[in-house]
């Protein structure tokens, strides 16, 4: 399997932590060199693991926002 490779452009913020250190972060990433997403996963300390996550372009995370904006409204 081939090793993947990732750059965090920019950190967002952190949506939660777990007792273990693990932070469920939003951050601009580029994957394998590709063009940046935004990217929703969770992170161990350090950045040296990940787990499963999604990654957004632009347009789905303009998309995201309103649906939630819709879906939070009292």
């Amino acid at each position: 399997m081939a090793d993947i490779t990732f750059d965090i452009l920019k950190h967002f913020g952190v949506l939660s932590e777990d007792r273990n250190g693990w932070k469920k972060e939003l951050n601009l990433v580029s994957w394998n060199g590709r063009s940046p997403k935004l990217d929703v996963r969770d992170w161990a300390p350090g950045h040296e693991k990940m787990g499963k996550g999604i990654t957004l372009t632009n347009e789905e995370g303009q998309t995201l926002r309103t649906l939630l904006d819709t879906a939070l409204e009292p």
